[in-house]
């Protein structure tokens, strides 16, 4: 039995490992590529740079986005982070810098 107990602590370890770190993780990321699937023209997005901005157009991999009106950026789907909604972030409010003039 005492031969056993290093390997069984071993095991229990990693089985607490998978269900707290990886299984988690795994999950995430196949939602992210879901989300990546379903995007289409006309969806607001979050880019991993910070960027907000709707999609115009889309080839295959890279979306046009447009930023601003006539500001216009191709970038891969892998580099969205997430969909953008206006709603939820208008009502969160100004940002706790900002000041009204």
């Amino acid at each position: 039995m005492q031969a056993l107990s290093p390997i069984l602590m071993m095991v229990l370890m990693f089985a607490v490992f998978y269900f707290i770190l990886i299984r988690p993780q795994v999950k995430r990321q196949k939602e992210h590529q879901e989300m990546l699937k379903k995007l289409d023209k006309g969806d607001m997005i979050l880019t991993r740079g910070g960027l907000i901005g709707k999609i115009t157009g889309s080839n295959g991999d890279v979306l046009v986005v447009e930023l601003q009106e006539k500001v216009r950026v191709r970038m891969p789907r892998s580099f969205i982070e997430a969909r953008w909604d206006d709603s939820k972030a208008a009502a969160d409010g100004p940002t706790s810098g900002a000041k009204a003039a």
